[in-house]
């Protein structure tokens, strides 16, 4: 079974943690996947080339997505060929990476990015997480194994709140490699919606991994209820 064959239809989730919230420690991410492996998720999403290699060696058969931030603005999701190697070197089966059509900070292009990487990890897949529809023909123009909608909403003006099951939906109809659903995915029935979408496979992550964030919901709906009582 490939590691497409593997996830295909399930639920990947995505560990991650910025730096100085308390999960930020390489044992934290691991027990977290091992958390939402057994909870039924069929493969995992991080990032950071310290958390990656403590989840390969803990869970080396597990389909894992790695990558590595560079900055919080522009392109920062796996910036470049030098980023790309570094993660593939980790022992992931899946490299993420920016797949938007921005300039890339080390001046390749897109193409050239995942010819390189290519030459160094043959077997390695590459999956370009891109903003909208033109970012993803362009991507599968550079080579790339499969697209994630990660970005959409994240390149410029205000973030919406629902995830973009009409661009899941675009890139499913038009693109000749599978489209895996990431971003603002916060409920089971939006993930199943993603699926119905036609998306490979379901990446979420704040919903499921990230506490404190989660926990500010329910904090900040609790202020606004008295606010209006």
């Amino acid at each position: 079974m490939t590691v497409l064959d593997a996830i295909r239809g399930r639920l990947v989730v995505s560990c991650q943690a910025d730096p100085g919230e308390p999960l930020d420690d390489p044992a934290h991410m691991v027990a977290l996947a091992r958390s939402a492996l057994h909870g039924g998720a069929a493969g995992i999403r991080a990032q950071g080339l310290r958390d990656l290699r403590a989840l390969r060696a803990a869970l080396p058969d597990t389909p894992l997505i790695g990558l590595v931030k560079d900055g919080v603005e522009g392109v920062y999701i796996t910036p470049t060929l030098a980023h790309a190697e570094a993660v593939a070197a980790t022992g992931v089966q899946i490299v993420a990476l920016d797949g938007t059509r921005r300039p890339r900070p080390d001046g390749l292009t897109l193409a050239e990015t995942v010819a390189g990487l290519r030459r160094r990890h043959p077997r390695v897949l590459v999956m370009a997480d891109v903003a909208d529809a033109a970012d993803g023909h362009a991507a599968v123009a550079a080579g790339v194994d499969l697209v994630g909608t990660t970005l959409s909403g994240y390149t410029g003006g205000a973030v919406p709140h629902d995830p973009d099951l009409e661009l899941i939906g675009t890139l499913v109809a038009t693109l000749p490699v599978p489209v895996v659903a990431e971003g603002r995915i916060n409920t089971p029935d939006e993930a199943a919606a993603a699926l119905h979408h036609g998306a490979h496979a379901v990446v979420v992550g704040t919903a499921i991994t990230r506490p404190a964030v989660v926990t500010a919901r329910f904090a900040a709906a609790l202020v606004t209820s008295r606010e209006m009582s």
